[in-house]
Order: C-alpha cells, then structure tokens, then sequence
C-alpha cells in the first residue's frame, strides 16, 4: 500500500471527516439541483437521500419530501413520484394510475415525473450536472477571494530550502521577466515553462533591486497529476509566488475560466480512454478520492474546498456521459422520445439501463482496482 493510503489509514480522524465533507457537499448540490427544478415543474419529490442503504436520520417536509442521511456515503439520490428505483425508472402501476385520473380531469397539484412533457424531464435531469458546474464556479471564486491570485508578472514570494530555486539563487523580491526565450507575462507562463523543462537548465532574466541580470535554474523531476489525474513528469523549482487581492467579478471570471479548464482535460482524457490513446490506470475511485482529500486537509481548509471544486466539476461531466442510469443516459432517452415523437418501448429501456448499470459496476470495479497503486504527491511549484 502506498504510503499516503498508509498515512490515511493511520489518521483517520482528519481522513475520514476531509472525506465525508467533500462527497457529502458535491452530492448534496448535485441532487438539489434535480430537486429544485423537478419542484419548480410541479413534480412530486418523495425522497432526497445522500447515501445509500439504511437510513441513519432524517425528517419529512410539509410537501411529503423524506430528506435523509444514509450508511453509505458514495453518492445520494432524489426519488420522484412514479419512480420504480432510485435509478428513475418508471413504476407502471404508478403512471396507470395517474394517466386515469388525467382521463377523469382530476389533475393532482404534484405528479409523476414521467408524465411531464420531455423538455420538463430534460430539465430535471440536467439540472443536477448543472448545479454541480456552478458550485464549482462558486468554489473556485471563494478560493481565488481567499488566496488572490499570483501576481503579474510573477514575484518570488518565498524559496524553499534546497530547491533548485535557491540552488540558482532566486530570492524573495525577484521579479521574473523572462525564462528563456519566453517573456514571462504571468505565473502561469512561468508554470507552464518550468514544468516542460523538467532536468533541463532554464536562464531566468530577473529584476532584483531595479537591475536586471540572468540566472541558470534547473528544475527538478517530479511525477504529478494533470487535471485529469494522470501522472506525467514535470519541473519543479520550489519557489511560491506573491499573490495578489481579486475583486468578486474577477474571482466569478476566474472561477468560470478554471471550471471550463477542468472540463476540457477531463473531457479530452473521457476521449483519449474511449479512442485507446490514454490508458485508463490513471482513473481512480473511492479510496483515491479518499487519499487525496486526507492530503487536501493537511494542507487547509481552502485547498480541501478547491479539491470539492475539482471534484464537482468530475461528478457533473460524468454524469453527463450518455450512459442509462446517468443523467446523460435520460437525456439520450428523452432526446429519442423528442425525435420519434414518442418514448423508446419499455424493453429497449430495460436493456439500455442494464447495460448502462454493468458499464458502471464496470468502472467501479476498475478504479478500485487502480486504488491500490494510487499514489499522490501535494508539490510546491
């Protein structure tokens, strides 16, 4: 077993509570989403779970709403009237019933979620991606209000002891004009720089004291997750960079900018998987996430809310893909009722969502599989 997993194991009382408020918020806010949207449709919402299994605690709301905590936090759910499962089937015993009384003209104040028109039930289902792609906008806006952002261009905020930083003798105070042949505009052009040259000499034009003069760095080799989680080698050098206060407009442009950043690796590795170019050992599951919350929280409560972000940006993609028993696969489903003018028959459904459901248990099995390799590293750049 790695040695974080061995660290988690032996800590578990930041471990386990660092894990518990990540699932616990991304799940939360997934499922409101489809509960806010489905009431607003006129949907009776019978059950809004997180977790799964027996029911630890929980109340009831005047509208008949069972809200609940349950034994296994790996992910909650929201029931509508009419739901056969928590997979949203339909329960046709259900929709028989309902179906007659919209014969006889007794229309109920809340029905089936089946019974809506298809862009209602499109709504419904997409509003839980969608919610989890704002929360993150909002994460990452908190975060940027909390830390600011580098300053630009970049200024050497701290050295870390026996970094090729200070090997090279970058100081406090320095200010990064050029790396190379590159100006140097912003700490993300520095990142970007340092991480392609890993064991590679680097010359740095840098101000110190309103004079300009040059320095050789060479960044040391790491192994580091991109924003997909795949390990790639990059450079590192050990310095910090000074940061700088954001207003709330910039930190929402910020927080949009980095949530659309997330969604394009992570949707670009989906596509490398699918397309045999990545491998997909780098897809990791509960005990990963678990780890990399554990490190998160060592860190601080403002790199554990950025790790929830990044976390709920992955939920709302994932969910999205266009597999039955996910969100995505009850868009496919309502976008082939909305092209032949009716729903696909009871047994193409019933196929599709047992082979959306092997696909998953599937997945599952393989990021589990890859948890016992999972290592991961919390580097300073």
């Amino acid at each position: 077993m790695p040695a974080l997993l061995g660290h988690f194991f032996s800590n578990l009382e930041i471990a386990v509570p660092a894990f518990l408020f990540v699932i616990t918020l991304v799940v939360f806010f997934h499922e409101l989403g489809h509960f806010v949207v489905a009431r607003l449709c006129g949907v009776k919402v019978e059950a809004f779970s997180i977790g799964f299994g027996h029911e630890i605690f929980g109340f009831t709301d005047r509208k008949g709403t069972r809200w609940k905590v349950a034994w296994i936090p790996l992910g909650g759910y929201v029931k509508f009237l009419g739901d056969a499962d928590v997979s949203s089937r339909p329960d046709e015993n259900i929709m028989k019933e309902y179906q007659a009384r919209r014969v006889a003209g007794q229309r109920a104040e809340s029905e089936p979620l089946h019974l809506k028109p298809v862009w209602q039930r499109a709504l419904v289902a997409a509003a839980g991606p969608i919610a989890n792609f704002i929360l993150a906008i909002v994460i990452f806006a908190a975060v940027a209000l909390a830390n600011g952002k580098p300053a630009a261009p970049p200024v050497v905020d701290s050295v870390l002891a026996g970094s090729p930083a200070e090997s090279a003798g970058l100081k406090p105070g320095d200010l990064i004009l050029r790396a190379g042949k590159d100006a140097v505009h912003d700490m993300a052009d520095l990142q970007r720089i340092v991480a392609a040259s890993p064991g590679t000499p680097v010359q740095f034009t840098i101000e110190r004291s309103h004079r300009q003069m040059t320095v050789d760095v060479t960044p040391s080799t790491v192994q580091a997750p991109d924003a997909t989680g795949v390990n790639h080698p990059v450079g590192r050098i050990g310095m910090r960079d000074a940061m700088v206060g954001v207003g709330i407009v910039e930190a929402l442009s910020g927080g949009v900018s980095q949530t659309w950043y997330v969604v394009a690796q992570t949707a670009s590795y989906v596509a490398q998987i699918v397309t045999g170019r990545q491998s997909p050992d780098q897809l990791h599951g509960i005990i990963g996430i678990a780890a990399v919350s554990y490190e998160a929280a060592r860190v601080g409560f403002v790199t554990l809310l950025g790790l929830a972000g990044l976390m709920s940006v992955s939920i709302g993609l994932v969910n999205l893909l266009p597999i039955p028993v996910l969100d995505g696969g009850h868009l496919l489903y309502y976008g082939f009722e909305a092209v032949r003018g009716k729903p696909l028959g009871e047994r193409a459904q019933e196929v599709g969502f047992r082979i959306g459901l092997a696909f998953v248990l599937s997945l599952l099995l393989l990021s589990l599989f890859n948890d016992r390799t999972y290592v991961f590293h919390l580097n300073p750049f």
